[in-house]
């Protein structure tokens, strides 16, 4: 990249001190480009403050994009004479005493003396939402004569540098969900980074509370079948410039911006190709939530997917698949801030304790992967098992394969209420505990109200009521859910209950029927937690998806920094935990014979060519 320095130097400074002294309109609402130059906003400010506001910018380069800045005295902006003269006299400065803005400046000619200690900064503002709509054959709504998108300010806090600490301000756009995918397209291929949103569905996960009320600019409504598509907005810099409470700041209004050969050389116009394709995917009804992430990335979920559904018992599980519900279920995972895992299926009813060993250590790997991202975990487990996965998860703490200890607790169950109670604070259905709740070959409840295992044996007795759990969620708006199961008697597999029904053995009897908002259809279902974690690592360690998580603010991140790829599943855990099973007499799920088996089949083997398969493909080409 050119340094800004040198981008400067092609401008006149005696040139652009006169421009910014003078009333003639060097700022003005443009929206196309001309000869070349791009839009710009500017930013005013003390020297002593220059390094840490050119230290904010970088680190929330999504909305505060830096073309440059000059030194003082200098006063750096576009070329002379580059941009006719339109309106004379109208306001083109904002100006700002110890935070708030005093007052609208066509000039800052009476600043002289002052600006030989100021230092502007030039952010980008050439991506046009209006021209991306153009291309995409979306018709505008605008007002007539609207001068800058709605915007809003959000609870996101941007990336906090010295004084300057403030929320992120982003623009809105209602976007036809039919149309969706093309405009993602086109935005990203006309402004690249710039051009992706940071949030599409619900404004109230972003903290805006109404729509009809923007911060800045005028409101464009909804209609039915839009979907509101926000953008990171460089309004951001007003808030900044108000939180850092300096003396006497100024700003370009908004809504206006200068023109500039300045270009910012870190995100030039992409070409599309398959392998920079963005992807996008509806994760949550109520609230309405979608995810992005890169078609590489979906093209590894989607194997994995593959790769777990092979059926080594020939139980006819292959009916049961539904395309990309693990992407879903690991895009919705990687959104949650608290996740609630849950497993037990017993099966053996003539030892003590009667739990297999298949559900146990894919729920851990998954809380391991889990824990690495930053996310609080807890379990829930039968009370009569209690005991046993807290010594599971002390020992799998013990053996490295959990950082640290998580929470396993116990539901009675008892009514709609308890249920509400457990899973929300205070039993506030705005204010869930969780945001995802995960059932990894937890026995599920049948139509009947019983609980069954494959050979229709009920097993009732043995099961506490945590299906309610799961049925509550669906009433409560921001908690998701992910079933994983590979007999279609397993919690969560009420939505493909029917395939069930037609597929498998004493499916009439034993298919459950509650439902989970995906169901990940595993030949093992320890393969299915695997597959989560990897699906997980996989998400996270993409740019396009991570920006998406972060709202384009605060410094982007890799998985060799965060130690994530130290906590995906791997033989040498997996052997750990079953040694931990075999230790605490956990069964095997069909043969019940104590030893290195999972659901029959030999470990080392079997399961460890798996393991190494769903390794190979979350690594490669990285």
């Amino acid at each position: 990249m050119i340094p800004f320095t040198l981008c400067l130097r092609s401008c006149f400074p005696s040139a652009t001190k006169s421009l910014i002294l003078s009333k003639k309109a060097i700022i003005r609402k443009a929206s196309g480009m001309a000869g070349g130059l791009c839009r710009a906003s500017i930013v005013v400010l003390h020297r002593s403050l220059a390094p840490a506001f050119e230290k904010f910018c970088q680190a929330n380069r999504g909305p505060l994009p830096l073309l440059g800045q000059c030194k003082p005295e200098m006063w750096m902006l576009p070329s002379p004479g580059a941009v006719p003269d339109i309106r004379t006299g109208c306001p083109q400065f904002q100006k700002y005493e110890s935070g708030a803005c005093t007052g609208l400046l066509s000039s800052l000619k009476e600043y002289s003396e002052q600006l030989k200690d100021m230092v502007t900064f030039v952010l980008d503002c050439s991506f046009s939402l209006e021209e991306a709509l153009e291309k995409a054959a979306l018709s505008r709504r605008d007002p007539a004569g609207h001068s800058h998108a709605a915007a809003y300010k959000t609870t996101v806090p941007c990336a906090a540098v010295a004084g300057f600490c403030c929320p992120l301000v982003v623009t809105m756009r209602p976007i036809p969900k039919d149309k969706l995918e093309r405009l993602l397209q086109v935005t990203c291929s006309m402004a690249g980074e710039q051009g992706q949103p940071i949030h599409i569905g619900h404004p109230e996960l972003l903290g805006i509370k109404e729509l009809s009320k923007p911060d800045y600019g005028d409101h464009v409504a909804c209609q039915p079948g839009d979907v509101p598509v926000f953008w990171p907005s460089q309004l951001t810099s007003l808030e900044a410039v108000s939180s850092c409470n300096t003396p006497l700041p100024f700003t370009s209004v908004p809504g206006c911006t200068i023109m500039t050969h300045l270009k910012d050389a870190k995100t030039p116009p992409q070409c599309l190709t398959p392998e920079t394709v963005l992807e996008i995917h509806l994760i949550s009804q109520d609230p309405l939530r979608y995810s992005i992430t890169s078609a590489p990335a979906v093209r590894k979920i989607r194997e994995l997917e593959l790769t777990i559904a092979i059926d080594p018992g020939n139980r006819g599980i292959g009916s049961l698949f539904c395309k990309d519900e693990l992407l879903k279920a690991s895009l919705s995972l990687s959104h949650a801030r608290s996740v609630l895992v849950t497993t037990g299926l017993p099966t053996h009813f003539n030892h003590e304790p009667p739990e297999e060993t298949d559900g146990p250590p894919g729920a851990i790997a998954l809380a391991a992967f889990l824990q690495a991202l930053g996310k609080e975990v807890s379990m829930v487990v039968d009370q009569r098992a209690l005991s046993l996965h807290r010594k599971l998860v002390d020992d799998a703490v013990e053996q490295g394969v959990l950082k640290t200890w998580i929470p396993v607790l116990t539901y009675q169950g008892g009514s709609v209420e308890d249920a509400q109670g457990f899973l929300c604070k205070d039993g506030d259905p705005k204010s869930p505990r969780f945001d995802h709740l995960v059932a990894i070959e937890r026995a599920g409840r049948a139509a009947d109200g019983n609980y069954y295992n494959a050979r229709r044996r009920n097993m009732k007795h043995l099961v506490d009521p945590i299906d309610d759990l799961f049925l509550a969620a669906q009433k409560i708006p921001g908690i998701s859910s992910t079933g994983v199961g590979d007999g279609g008697n397993e919690l969560g597999m009420g939505k493909v209950k029917e395939a069930v029904k037609r597929h498998i053995r004493n499916g009439d009897v034993i298919a459950c029927d509650v439902e989970a908002d995906f169901a990940v259809i595993a030949g093992v279902s320890n393969w299915g937690g695997y597959a989560l974690a990897c699906a997980l690592f996989i998400l996270n360690s993409c740019e396009v998806h991570g920006r998406y998580l972060r709202k384009a603010v605060g410094p982007s991140t890799t998985a060799g920094e965060q130690g994530w790829t130290q906590a995906l599943p791997s033989v040498a855990k997996e052997e750990k935990m079953l040694g931990i099973l075999v230790r605490h007499k956990v069964r095997s799920g069909v043969s019940g014979i104590v030893g290195m088996e999972v659901d029959g089949l030999p470990f080392p083997g079997v399961h460890a060519e798996m393991i190494q398969k769903l390794m190979d493909i979350t690594k490669q080409h990285m």
